[in-house]
């Protein structure tokens, strides 16, 4: 065939092709016939300019089965532009999909192509769509050479075609995105300029879209909000104009982080749950993780701690998945100061640790390829005089860089230092505090294990075997035994729960009430519905506050001697226990107590306070104890009520 019959063969095939396009829906996904001839007779055509190829094809740049038969018959014919645009479109749709290993494979192979065929335009367009996935993994180093690469052949390109020029554009635009992440914001916005206006040239609306969000990024960043604001408004149109779900995301995301930022908090929820909503439905992980962080950070701007960590966590997950090592730098970042409200130090440091890691890696790399890319630009013009300009900017460079290197250093070993006085300061006090609660422990087993209880209470089992109440003897006995192991079980348990410990206490009650003859009513009332097995509280946190009411309010009381014990959760995170007697009083029972030749000090109620305050330390509510005197209508002495206010586990009083 020769020039002449392919000119009229590929004009015939233009005008079939839009007569397919026009009068096929293309409802169903499998291949049909028209399809499939219009792929052969195409083939046979071969056209060379990406133009003649896009013209016949675009319509199926989401349809991977169509593509696939395409690349197919394109290899079996040694068609090289078909398969080169056929593997880019594949390519496109793995990146779109988060599959960037794959997509990176396809893309390289479709740039292998277009050298063999050597064809400039698919070359080009291969080298950006390279560059676009090696920025989306934040690999800046590859993501620059493929951009200059591409930059370099369209400009020195000799005829400017639409596809060039649009190249330039594209290459540009991920120029100074690459710009951007480097914080060079002057420079990004230069470039953008500079694609703007060739997209607005092409009347690209695609083009135009990523451009205006993209000076809308830099405007942010120069903290100019409300102008960022409108350039986002402007990218949005035009998304919404091509209908691209994708460009809908990022301009709602992006308005998100904004109204953050004006602490327009019920406009940042609704642009970010629009863009949650559409991310969701494309399965784009690349622009849902960002949203998920974002939609984090909006809740812990809100103080909504438990749906921001949900959120975070989330948005962390993908990034860490599908390497986002910039969102899973954010990620970690908000979550350092989530836990840092919460209180919770030790998880706080650990995410900020990692947040620093991250980003002082994608910093150092990034200005390392920002030099590159200076050596790149100065390299590519040939003229000795630049060279030796750019010589001695290198070297000034370098001497900036190993002096930021030797002040990193300094920093990374002023930080360590910082961080082990922390953790030293910390540990000691740990210990201290570990050394205070054994302490308290093993005063209170002392004070449980009173000598004078014991021997009284073995001298009372002993009265019933000389009386020959065998009976008697052998219950008490067991009863006491039970109360001993309960008592030294109990003793290795920082809590128990409370129905173990009003358990113990009535065994307690039983045993004391031996050397009473039995005169003590007692009597336990809980709170109807109350899980006691579910409630921990301190071990034997009960007993001094019983043996004050026996030994001090009943035993010198003549008769009628009762003591009552309710317990019931007036709040959702405390439990209150009160016990009280009918004795004598304090004023009453100091007053015998000071008449006694023999004194014993009781440090029993001090040490049980010492142990409620250090055990009220794990909640964000303290404990609460009143010793309140009673007195009847004569203002007579009518006993004693003490009033116990326990913090217990609950997800609201609970800290973090």
């Amino acid at each position: 065939m020769n020039k002449k019959d392919k000119s009229i063969a590929y004009k015939y095939l233009i005008l079939v092709t839009f007569f397919l396009i026009a009068n096929n829906t293309f409802a169903n996904p499998s291949l049909d016939s028209l399809f499939t001839n219009q792929v052969k007779n195409f083939i046979k055509v071969k056209p060379k300019t990406y133009k003649q190829i896009d013209s016949a094809f675009s319509f199926i740049r989401n349809d991977t089965l169509r593509i696939r038969y395409l690349l197919n018959k394109s290899q079996k014919a040694n068609y090289l532009e078909g398969e080169s645009y056929a593997l880019n479109k594949i390519g496109i749709i793995y990146r779109n999909n988060s599959k960037y290993k794959e997509s990176l494979l396809l893309h390289k192979q479709a740039l292998d192509q277009a050298e063999k065929a050597d064809n400039l335009e698919l070359q080009i367009i291969s080298l950006n769509m390279l560059g676009v996935v090696n920025r989306r993994l934040d690999l800046i180093r590859n993501a620059l050479d493929y951009h200059t690469q591409a930059l370099d052949l369209a400009e020195t390109a000799s005829a400017q075609t639409d596809v060039l020029k649009k190249s330039i554009a594209v290459s540009r635009n991920s120029l100074g995105n690459i710009y951007l992440a480097l914080k060079q914001y002057d420079l990004a916005l230069d470039q953008f300029n500079h694609s703007l206006i060739i997209e607005e040239e092409l009347n690209n609306y695609l083009g135009l879209a990523i451009n205006y969000h993209n000076i809308g990024y830099v405007l942010e960043h120069k903290g100019l909000l409300n102008e960022a604001l409108v350039s986002y408004n402007t990218s949005l149109e035009y998304n919404n104009k091509i209908n691209s779900d994708i460009g809908r995301v990022i301009c709602n995301n992006s308005k998100g982080v904004v109204y953050i930022k004006q602490k327009n908090y019920k406009e940042a929820h609704k642009v970010l749950h629009s863009a949650l909503k559409t991310a969701l439905k494309l399965n784009d992980n690349y622009h849902l993780a960002p949203v998920y962080i974002n939609l984090g950070w909006l809740q812990f701007k809100e103080k909504h701690y438990d749906k921001s960590e949900a959120n975070l966590k989330k948005g962390l997950e993908i990034s860490k998945d599908y390497k986002l090592i910039s969102s899973e730098s954010d990620a970690y970042k908000y979550l350092s100061e989530l836990y840092e409200l919460k209180d919770d130090h030790k998880k706080a440091i650990e995410y900020y640790k990692e947040h620093v890691s991250i980003d002082q890696t994608l910093i150092n790399e990034r200005n390392l390829q920002y030099v590159n890319d200076l050596i790149i630009k100065y390299e590519s013009e040939k003229k000795t005089n630049r060279i030796k300009e750019l010589a001695n900017e290198n070297e000034i460079v370098k001497l900036r860089l190993e002096k930021n290197r030797r002040i990193l250093l300094l920093s990374i070993a002023g930080a360590f230092l910082i961080f082990g006085i922390i953790y030293i300061l910390n540990r000691q006090r740990r210990l201290k505090s570990e050394k205070q609660i054994i302490t308290l422990e093993q005063d209170m087993l002392r004070n449980q294990m009173n000598p004078h209880f014991i021997f009284n209470t073995l001298n009372s089992i002993k009265l019933y075997i000389i009386n020959n109440e065998k009976e008697n003897a052998v219950y008490y006995l067991n009863k006491f035994s039970k109360l001993i192991r309960k008592i030294l079980v109990a003793s290795t348990e920082k809590t128990i729960s409370l129905e173990e410990e009003i358990d113990t206490m009535k065994l307690y009650l039983n045993i004391e009430n031996i050397r009473f003859d039995n005169e003590i009513n007692y009597h336990f009332k809980i709170e109807e519905g109350l899980k006691t097995e579910a409630i921990q509280v301190p071990s034997l946190i009960l007993q001094p506050f019983l043996e004050n009411a026996l030994w001090h309010g009943l035993s010198s009381k003549a008769e009628n001697k009762k003591i009552r014990i309710e317990v019931f959760q007036p709040k959702h995170n405390a439990i209150t226990i009160t016990i009280t007697d009918n004795g004598i009083g304090r004023v009453a029972s100091r007053k015998i107590k000071k008449q006694k030749t023999l004194k014993r000090k009781s440090v029993g109620i001090s040490l049980t306070k010492e142990r409620l305050a250090n055990y009220s330390n794990r909640f964000s509510n303290n404990y609460y104890l009143e010793i309140e005197d009673l007195y009847d209508r004569n203002s007579q002495a009518a006993g004693t009520k003490v009033t116990i206010e326990i913090p217990i586990e609950s997800s609201k009083s609970k800290s973090a």
